[in-house]
């Protein structure tokens, strides 16, 4: 079980990191985010030519029907491997 404080913590680091993640591990790193402090995805999708709300918003859905308390342990499991 990840504590709210392991996640705080993680995301402090997540915030100084040695190198720069991909897109792909950054958009995953959002989701997991919004998901851990938000829940399922509460807005509508982005629509036009708004290509990083798009992505950003895709990325948040496919974490649907995920618990915080899972979002938050599988963030803090990221960031441990990008930090080391």
């Amino acid at each position: 079980m990840t504590t709210q404080a392991e996640f705080e913590s993680a995301v402090e680091r997540s915030k100084s990191l040695t190198e720069r993640p991909s897109n792909d591990v950054l958009l995953q790193l959002y989701a997991l985010f919004k998901q851990a402090t938000e829940g399922d995805v509460n807005t509508e999708r982005p629509g036009g030519f708004d290509f990083k709300n798009i992505a950003k918003w895709d990325a948040w859905k496919k974490q649907e029907g995920k618990s915080s308390e899972e979002a938050r342990a599988e963030y803090v499991a990221l960031v441990n491997r990008l930090a080391s």
